[in-house]
């Protein structure tokens, strides 16, 4: 998808950056690795222990559908040895700048090697799918994999390293995917459904067999409107729906607009908590890592809804 204007430019920017000479290039000898989503930049620094310098340009709180790279990204993009973004249109309006940063670098999208079949259709676009797929810790591991491999390929004197840390962090991974299996099947069946500002939990609901209903579509650039509020609100009363969610990345508007629909209508219900839906928590918490971060939501899903 091209984007116009101001997009190209930052685009030509970037080239124009990559020739000239880095005054400022680390005598570090790390690899530098820059990363669009907090989640990328967990995986890859867990395959890359201390092999690798790794920086996420989103932080926490940060909806990447939405996040346009800045003069300062095009400085750290110019100095990394390589890129990893999610793909599937996630970083929409980064799309021309990551384009055109690989002609000149390695730019790996870690979606890349997910067979389609395994994806979920975006309702929105034609032969486009939904990009939240760390949402299914299954789906996520292949992201991992990819990382890996590509670490492996491009830095091949510490390949052995990489893959022992990836084989270590894949069988965490297998550990959570069985523990979030258990722990959302203690919901009573007819009481399990999710709720949230937007569409990003479907890959969480086809794993975990949880129902998810978002106010607005994959995206948050997708709008929402008056008819959409009553429809979900109609849903959660007939549902007898106790308690809906808000996303840390998103504002609470559309959701608290769906909670004072409900209670116009006589029916209680609550916000159940906050979810990490598009980034992780803040750094140096348990949740500015992945599996923190899953930890978190699985725990506030099932309090609320048990």
């Amino acid at each position: 998808m091209m984007l116009p204007g101001k997009y190209l430019i930052l685009g030509l920017s970037l080239l124009m950056l990559a020739c000239q000479q880095s005054s400022d290039q680390s005598s570090n000898s790390k690899l530098k690795v820059i990363t669009t989503t907090t989640m990328i930049a967990d995986a890859v620094a867990n395959v890359g222990g201390d092999s690798l310098e790794v920086t996420a340009l989103m932080g926490p709180g940060v909806d990447p559908h939405l996040y346009k790279a800045t003069q300062g990204d095009l400085k750290k993009l110019r100095n990394a040895d390589l890129v990893f973004y999610n793909g599937l249109l996630l970083e929409g309006k980064m799309g021309e700048v990551l384009e055109k940063l690989g002609r000149i670098k390695p730019v790996t999208a870690v979606s890349s090697d997910i067979n389609p079949a395994q994806l979920l259709n975006s309702p929105l676009y034609e032969n486009a799918y939904d990009p939240h797929i760390w949402f299914d810790v299954a789906l996520w591991k292949q992201a991992v994999a990819k990382i890996a491999g590509t670490l492996q390929e491009l830095d091949p004197g510490n390949a052995g390293y990489y893959r022992q840390n990836a084989d270590n962090y894949l069988k965490r991974l297998d550990s959570l995917h069985q523990q979030v299996l258990t722990e959302i099947a203690q919901i009573p069946y007819q009481q399990r459904v999710l709720i949230t500002a937007h569409d990003a939990f479907e890959y969480f609901g086809r794993a975990y067999d949880i129902e998810v209903r978002g106010l607005q579509g994959l995206s948050t650039l997708t709008e929402f409107g008056l008819k959409d509020i009553t429809d979900l609100v109609q849903f959660i009363m007939e549902r007898n729906i106790r308690a809906v969610f808000i996303e840390t990345s998103i504002s609470e508007r559309s959701i608290q607009a769906v909670v004072e629909g409900c209670q116009n209508q006589g029916h209680d219900v609550r916000i159940g908590g906050s979810l990490f839906s598009d980034a992780m928590g803040a750094k140096n918490t348990p949740e500015g890592t992945y599996i923190g971060m899953v930890n978190a939501n699985v725990r506030t899903i099932t309090q609320a809804l048990k």
